[in-house]
């Protein structure tokens, strides 16, 4: 039974049967090194991957090992599920800089109600529920709250995955020179770069500060994760025309991918040299999306 269920879920997320392989000798390791972490009060997992890294697939595994090996009960929640709504990045595109109309960066997330519903899930207790936001990125709006999921009962641990989760801000300084086209042609004085810093600087590191230990997917290099988002979203247009044959969707074509990905090129490098030494435990890829190791902090 426990094996149909674990191959349910590699199917419904689109991976081949032997991905079973990679539970076994990843996950479960690492699910339950985590697992005996776990103190009896409500932790929080942050885990941390550059786009197309794998980190929502990684969070779906460890909510139903975390369940199934462990009896803990949990859920998982995404920093993506946060975005504020299309017409608020519009406002924010026309009062502050056009390019944060883009969904993504730090101050593109309703931080307050990312901590207000963390908050209620660790306290949350057997006759309670909370409403868990979430995001259509098909159609790049969030999901009205009538189609909010819903946890119920007492939490022992939160999964908190997102891209930029745990990351610092940057020194003024090194905001000074663009690092891609889009920045030197579209932030040319800095305003854009200025206010995501500013943004990790204040909120969101409140929003950081209720993580209780973190789990980071090292990409190789920037250039996968490009690879890697581009594979990404080819897989949701084909589901959204699935699912939905005579629905429109804002969906991305390459060309598109690349400039998508130039908004997170200087905080994914940020990531990638702030992250490994304050991650609790690390799984490193290989440019095939391979996990080479688990290493565990010192």
């Amino acid at each position: 039974m426990e094996h149909d269920q674990l191959q349910q879920l590699i199917s419904a997320n689109g991976l081949p049967s032997e991905f079973s392989d990679t539970v076994s000798r990843w996950y479960q390791p690492l699910a339950k090194a985590i697992a005996d972490c776990h103190s009896g009060s409500a932790m929080v997992l942050g885990v941390q991957g550059s786009q197309g890294s794998g980190k929502s697939t990684l969070a779906q595994f460890l909510n139903y090992l975390f369940e199934r090996d462990h009896g803990l009960s949990c859920i998982a929640l995404s920093l993506d599920d946060f975005y504020l709504k299309f017409s608020e990045r519009a406002n924010l595109a026309k009062t502050e800089h056009p390019l944060l109309q883009t969904r993504g960066v730090p101050g593109t997330h309703d931080v307050e109600l990312a901590i207000n519903t963390i908050t209620q899930l660790r306290t949350q207790t057997g006759g309670q529920q909370t409403a868990i936001p979430r995001f259509n990125k098909a159609v790049d709006d969030r999901f009205p709250e009538s189609e909010w999921d819903l946890a119920v009962g007492k939490i022992d641990l939160i999964i908190f995955e997102g891209w930029c989760v745990g990351v610092e801000a940057e020194r003024e300084d090194a905001l000074t020179q663009p690092i891609n086209t889009l920045e030197s042609t579209e932030d040319v004085d800095g305003t854009w770069r200025h206010y995501v810093n500013h943004a990790l600087k204040n909120s969101y590191r409140d929003l950081f500060a209720l993580i209780d230990k973190l789990v980071v997917l090292e990409a190789p290099s920037f250039d996968c994760v490009y690879e890697w988002r581009w594979l990404q979203e080819q897989k949701l247009a084909a589901k959204w025309r699935s699912e939905n044959p005579t629905n429109g969707a804002r969906l991305l074509d390459e060309a598109s991918v690349r400039r998508f990905i130039s908004h997170y090129e200087r905080l994914t490098r940020q990531c990638f040299r702030c992250l490994p030494e304050k991650a609790d435990w690390r799984l490193p890829l290989d440019a095939n999306h391979q996990i080479t190791d688990l290493i565990y902090r010192q």
